[in-house]
């Protein structure tokens, strides 16, 4: 039996790697998906591969009323909120902390955070009409340690981890369970952009120094990322809230 069978989820960074595949395995395993982020071309694109139980809509999810509007595109066209997978987030500029310009770090913390806590402001009370839901928030291997030369990104993902053990202590009444999954490298664009700005002449070297720092010696794949975000939103994580389930090939471990 399918795992998401009656179920209607919200993905934001939807045209993403991880966003991508879970909104994928999410429409596979029988739900229905509104796809978020922020540019319409490739929302279609994805959207009409993956057929009639995928809608989408162009929001920036650090906004209020576009968060709104995203929230209530989904009740509209499907009826309610079972799941949030607030996944859309931005590595942003790759410098020293000193060096960082207060837009730059704004950005970052404006997206990555703002933009989850809209999410959980604008979708829980949905979620509670319905008995309950499930809200999945991507933070990193970057939430648990620091790295060099993304402050505002490791800022970011430490405190998205806090906005979901703190929603999860007071959503729990409603039924709704918060967890975090945090991805170590995956092969897509954002890794592919932090490479090339670590080192734009040599972006292979960059990449295979972080290979190196993983046990299990390579990457993870979005597909990876996607069958935990499914776990986590399907009722087979039931007993699991503001707990930080980790994907990162050993990283944090050694």
């Amino acid at each position: 039996m399918s795992k998401l069978n009656g179920k209607v989820a919200i993905v934001t960074g939807a045209t993403g790697g991880i966003g991508a595949a879970t909104a994928e395995l999410f429409v596979r395993e029988g739900a229905e998906v509104l796809l978020v982020d922020l540019k319409a071309a490739p929302l279609e694109e994805l959207g009409r591969r993956l057929g009639e139980r995928a809608a989408w809509i162009e929001a920036d999810v650090s906004s209020p009323e576009q968060t709104e509007r995203y929230v209530g595109e989904a009740v509209r066209r499907f009826g309610g909120v079972d799941v949030l997978f607030a996944n859309a987030g931005i590595e942003g500029t790759v410098k020293p902390l000193t060096e960082l310009l207060p837009d730059e770090f704004d950005h970052v913390l404006s997206v990555n955070v703002r933009g989850t806590w809209l999410g959980i402001r604008h979708a829980a009370p949905e979620m509670a009409k319905r008995g309950g839901g499930s809200i999945v928030i991507t933070s990193s291997v970057a939430g648990l340690i620091g790295a060099q030369g993304l402050g505002a990104y490791v800022a970011s993902k430490h405190a998205v981890i806090g906005l979901a053990k703190s929603a999860a202590l007071e959503l729990a009444a409603h039924g709704i369970r918060v967890n975090t999954v945090n991805p170590g490298p995956i092969e897509n664009r954002m890794m592919r952009s932090i490479e090339r700005q670590v080192s734009p002449t040599d972006p292979d070297r960059v990449k295979a120094r972080f290979a190196g720092n993983v046990p299990l010696g390579r990457y993870g794949t979005n597909e990876e990322i996607a069958r935990l975000a499914l776990f986590l939103a399907s009722d087979d994580s039931s007993y699991c809230t503001g707990a930080v389930f980790v994907a990162d090939g050993g990283m944090v471990a050694s």
